[in-house]
């Protein structure tokens, strides 16, 4: 790579170039002073190579470079020589320049943590210093993985005659799910945009448009509790099509991230299974599962029937549901680990008021803590529905269907990391169907959208609308990876007479439709074709990819665990003279 100060950068000689006259530039990794001699390693980004300074060569130079301090920025010009002790995990292993001169271009004070993979410094650290935590190479990797997922997405769907439309960032303030971050109006006093939790309505209003096939790599802001894979503001994939039904919507971004595995992986993704939503909840406790493990929970309630212990008749009676998990390797488990898992499923969020085991001997005998209520072959029968073997313990799970979902759930997760069971080589890639349009809040018992409010109703089960809201399905989708929902999508609505009702169960009056829905149900009176599509969350796929458990790690200037730029201060307050501009007064 010659530019005006270097004719290549630090990772691309090799012993093919052995007696060129080269210029490099970059960072002090380190120097290694071993008394009439010493080594500098030099790294950018594409890698790092050995500079050698000598006494019987130049003793100016070696007295020059012994005096170098980390990350001091310097340029060299020298010749390629062949490397008497090779380096074989570089891929400049094999080669080291010999130096004629020597610049500093930037000297720099001592960092606050080691500039390598294996650093000292804390995530709050890093995050103050972000500008120096890109340097090591594997933050730098990970920003060069998320360009490259990025132009991959760019080549695929270009391939397919999508326009590339930016849409803006100031927009109306509308109801989507989460809070909005709004911005003050200083043209119109007591006025507010909002920043746009996605471009949803922009992008149906775009199919409206004509414009057939849109895709954006768009910023999207949410005012949101945060936690590893959540930020204030995050990146989106954003699709949208016209003309179309939910199988081709389900093909065309399975390709898509086919494309992406082999140009990104080099891997052959097969085809995508597709499982339904009650599927999903009633098997894993999740509707984004992680598939790279088994432990399925399996439906007891048959075979408790006879076993008169209260928490299960309790279960029976107010029509919950009865679980088992078989873990398997648990047999071994303390009864310190048990205790352990029995609190995790008794914690506020998930309720539970126990937790029942089985522990499966060797001998294929059974001892389990409802031995006073069960008989052997009871408790026999439990084991070989749940496929439990010599070595395995079975937990039981009792209570109403939405806590020993979530229990079960999080239950199983917690077993698969603390036997190994997740097999980190795997990718476990699938679609989940079939979501209910509605749900009902367990406090109030309003009806709410289980996505958003312009998803289109499965047509077939729209006849049970008025009687069971929570009987109709959506024509909607999401894409799971790993354990993470990664995309999530529908076919829209684009009937104004549907669009109007659905406000309707969501308790909008006329003036709410009107007030924030106008425009869109005013567009929908001049011919809206029928249009679906989808939003992959570009940070969690990079993320995946990259193998991290944090987006933080694959966006270059993120916000930290509880929101705040620690380098930039932010957010922060502002000068009277601002506010007063804009008309707020702080409480």
């Amino acid at each position: 790579m010659k530019t005006g100060l270097r004719t290549h950068t630090c990772g691309e000689l090799t012993i093919n170039d052995l007696n060129k006259n080269v210029r490099l530039c970059g960072w002090v990794q380190k120097v290694r002073d071993l008394g009439k001699f010493c080594f500098l390693d030099l790294r950018d980004r594409y890698g790092i190579t050995q500079i050698s300074f000598r006494t019987d060569r130049n003793a100016d130079l070696y007295e020059q470079a012994r005096k170098l301090g980390r990350e001091f920025v310097i340029s060299v010009e020298g010749t390629v020589i062949e490397r008497e002790s090779k380096n074989p995990q570089l891929p400049t292993g094999d080669i080291e320049i010999m130096p004629e001169t020597l610049t500093i271009l930037s000297s720099a004070q001592l960092p606050p943590f080691l500039i390598e993979n294996e650093t000292d410094g804390s995530e709050e650290l890093r995050m103050q210093y972000r500008y120096l935590d890109i340097r090591r190479p594997m933050v730098a990797n990970n920003l060069i993985l998320r360009s490259q997922v990025v132009k991959a997405v760019r080549e695929y769907l270009d391939g397919l005659g999508f326009i590339e439309t930016e849409t803006p960032n100031l927009i109306k303030s509308t109801p989507e799910g989460a809070r909005d971050f709004i911005v003050p109006s200083r043209l119109h006093p007591g006025t507010f945009y909002a920043l746009p939790q996605s471009p949803q309505i922009l992008k149906q209003l775009l199919m409206v448009a004509g414009m057939d096939r849109y895709y954006q790599i768009c910023k999207c802001y949410r005012d949101e509790d945060f936690r590893g894979d959540r930020q204030p503001e995050f990146t989106q994939i954003d699709c949208e099509m016209s003309f179309v039904e939910q199988e081709d919507i389900l093909q065309t971004f399975e390709g898509m991230m086919q494309h992406i595995f082999k140009t990104i992986l080099h891997i052959d993704l097969p085809t995508l299974p597709r499982l339904t939503y009650d599927e999903c909840m009633s098997k894993y406790g999740s509707d984004k599962p992680d598939l790279r493990f088994e432990m399925p929970m399996v439906d007891l309630g048959e075979i408790i029937k006879g076993i008169e212990f209260p928490v299960f008749q309790q279960a029976l009676e107010s029509k919950g549901v009865i679980v088992g998990l078989c873990a398997t390797g648990a047999g071994n488990f303390s009864r310190k680990q048990i205790d352990k898992y029995t609190d995790f499923v008794k914690e506020p969020h998930r309720g539970l008021k126990g937790l029942i085991y089985l522990k499966i001997n060797d001998d294929g005998s059974i001892k389990s803590s409802i031995d006073k209520f069960a008989t052997p072959e009871q408790l026999q029968a439990i084991a070989q529905k749940c496929n439990a073997q010599a070595g395995d313990m079975v937990f039981i799970l009792a209570d109403t269907k939405s806590k020993v979902r979530k229990a079960g759930g999080d239950l199983r997760l917690e077993l698969g990391k603390e036997l190994n069971l997740i097999n980190k080589n795997k990718w476990s890639v699938f679609y989940v169907i079939d979501f209910p349009l509605f749900e009902r809040d367990e406090e109030t018992g309003a009806v709410m959208s289980v996505h958003h409010p312009f998803v289109m109703p499965n047509m077939d089960d729209w006849k049970h609308v008025d009687s069971d809201p929570t009987a109709v399905r959506a024509l909607c989708y999401d894409m799971v990876m790993n354990g993470s929902e990664i995309m999530s999508g529908s076919i829209r609505i684009h009937r104004r007479d549907v669009q109007d009702k659905i406000f309707s169960y969501l308790g909008l009056t006329e003036e709410e439709k009107q007030e924030k829905f106008g425009f869109l149900l005013q567009a929908f009176e001049f011919g809206a074709p029928p249009h679906g599509g989808c939003a992959f969350g570009l940070d969690r796929m990079v993320m995946l990819f990259a193998g991290g458990e944090t987006i933080r790690d694959v966006i270059a200037f993120p916000k930290n665990s509880n929101g705040r730029d620690v380098m930039l201060d932010a957010p922060a307050s502002v000068d009277q003279d601002a506010l007063d501009m804009v008309g707020i007064k702080v409480k």
